[in-house]
């Protein structure tokens, strides 16, 4: 695997709070990596590390080839950072704060107006940035890390406080970033959009990485059973323990009966042998299941 990133036996330790805890792992040139973890896993600090903007206490980071410590000035064009909150110039319009950046990174203002088409602004190119909705200051942000058209690309949580529109047409985006060959580093606390973007993810909980894999064989791995549930009152209590035979739990709230089961084929096959399919819903283990198997279930502030 040609790595655009390698990380062997990281660590970080502010006093006695190990914040990075012995994190290996790659990510190959050309793909879409997803670091999860809750609150205080200690993704951001090991992003920083690799992007060059911390130190590490031990261990070895490579970012495309190179070492980003101490501060190494031939990366910084080479990568692309958007911070989940970022602060924009004020009372610049869109194209004046991303020429802005261009000009930082002494790259012409038509790459600067390109890069408003690529990222769907250039109908707001001559709104101010704080007129701009959450959406719209999303793809802005991404427009100023793709500016200089980096190897290699970090979005901190890019879809946070979005609403399902603006989430879905941003994925749309990432997804075309990664597909001209860019390498993502994606962190987020949504498991749908790790799940659907994502070629590999690491999760991470106390400064360590738990496991690395691609979102549908974490969820194989993890052998979780399977819910069918379909309209409730069609099927007597005799007929749902029929079709249960002892190799499914049956739940009834009075709008949905729940089979959960590992046979869930046995089960719809007896559905469908007594016309029981209204309002059908099959609901298998997801990333965020394999995410709470692994981290656990309590809140973290």
């Amino acid at each position: 695997m040609d790595a655009a990133i390698r990380v062997t036996d990281l660590a970080k330790h502010y006093g006695d709070l190990r914040a990075v805890d012995g994190v290996t792992f790659e990510v190959a040139r050309g793909e879409f990596f997803g670091i999860l973890g809750p609150n205080g896993a200690g993704k951001t600090t090991t992003l920083e590390i690799i992007e060059g903007l911390r130190e590490a206490d031990s261990g070895e980071v490579t970012t495309l080839g190179v070492s980003p410590w101490p501060r190494n000035k031939s990366l910084a064009p080479r990568i692309g950072v958007q911070l989940q909150a970022s602060a924009f110039f004020d009372r610049l319009t869109a194209r004046e704060q991303l020429r802005t950046f261009a000009e930082l990174y002494a790259v012409s203002r038509n790459r600067a107006d390109e890069m408003l088409e690529t990222v769907g602004l250039t109908d707001s190119r001559d709104t101010r940035v704080e007129k701009l909705s959450g959406g719209q200051a999303q793809r802005l942000s991404i427009a100023c890390a793709l500016v200089h058209d980096p190897e290699l690309l970090f979005l901190d949580e890019p879809t946070a406080a979005l609403d399902p529109q603006a989430r879905r047409n941003l994925w749309d985006l990432l997804r075309k970033i990664n597909s001209d060959g860019r390498t993502v580093v994606l962190t987020t606390h949504y498991m749908d959009e790790a799940e659907s973007l994502c070629d590999r993810v690491a999760i991470m909980d106390h400064g360590k990485v738990l496991n690395v894999d691609t979102p549908s064989a974490l969820v194989r791995g993890l052998d979780a059973p399977t819910r069918i549930s379909v309209a409730s009152g069609h099927l007597s209590a005799d007929e749902s323990a029929t079709i249960a035979d002892g190799n499914a739990e049956i739940a009834d709230d009075g709008a949905d009966l729940t089979f959960v089961t590992h046979r869930p084929a046995a089960v719809l096959t007896a559905l469908a042998e007594r016309s029981a399919l209204d309002g059908l819903r099959v609901r298998g283990a997801t990333l965020e299941d394999v995410f709470l198997n692994l981290t656990g279930r309590e809140y973290r502030a």
